[in-house]
């Protein structure tokens, strides 16, 4: 079996990430200072003068706008895909955690304690985000065996590839960085995934967290 080797990058900062409000499926754009992280990570990828067979991204603005600096710098097409978007945070969309547990607290206590198949009112499940992503993850890589492809996404996303590849699972609170704009990198072999090296940020003069 071949490996496939995945530059999984999360989106640069926007002005919703600054103010820690949820983003899910709502189309925010970057910022200026999220623009300034796109141009300084295409910057670096082409120093590295690495070979990517392609460039997938989510069809969200804020994903789009850090992928196409890539795009110039590197000479590859944006192959944009609806299963790449962030999670669809239902209720919580659109506020910070603070006004969720001031004006839906019911919403957020259960949102609290990770029942994986509730939907945030409307929106999805973990489950269900794990299953979607995890699906377009495999099929990215089996489009692409041997090969070497970047992936610009979102915090969400990239949350659910290091928890299946590092074997957490879902449950339990998040004990690893996911920076704006960062270098994550992972394989894919026989069904198994692996973690080779993540949250490099040494081309950033700095980076959010996510949520």
């Amino acid at each position: 079996m071949h490996t496939t080797r995945f530059c999984l990058i999360r989106h640069g900062e926007t002005d919703w990430n600054r103010e820690r409000r949820l983003q899910g499926h709502l189309d925010i754009p970057l910022n200026a200072r999220g623009l300034q992280q796109a141009e300084q990570l295409a910057a670096a990828l082409g120093r590295q003068q690495l070979q990517f067979a392609a460039l997938h991204v989510s069809e969200l603005t804020r994903a789009r706008q850090t992928a196409s600096a890539i795009s110039r710098q590197l000479g590859l097409p944006l192959q944009t895909h609806p299963a790449l978007k962030e999670r669809h945070y239902g209720a919580f969309q659109g506020r910070t955690f603070d006004e969720a547990r001031e004006h839906i607290p019911h919403i957020y206590r259960l949102h609290q304690e990770r029942d994986l198949h509730f939907d945030l009112q409307g929106g999805e499940s973990l489950h269900a985000f794990s299953q979607r992503i995890m699906h377009c993850m495999q099929q990215l890589a089996e489009q692409h065996p041997g090969e070497q492809i970047l992936v610009v996404s979102h915090g969400g996303v990239l949350e659910m590839v290091h928890r299946t590849a590092s074997g957490q699972g879902l449950n339990g609170a998040r004990n690893f960085p996911i920076p704006n704009a960062a270098l994550n990198w992972v394989s894919y072999r026989d069904g198994c995934w692996e973690i080779e090296k993540w949250a490099d940020e040494t081309h950033l003069d700095s980076s959010l967290d996510e949520l």
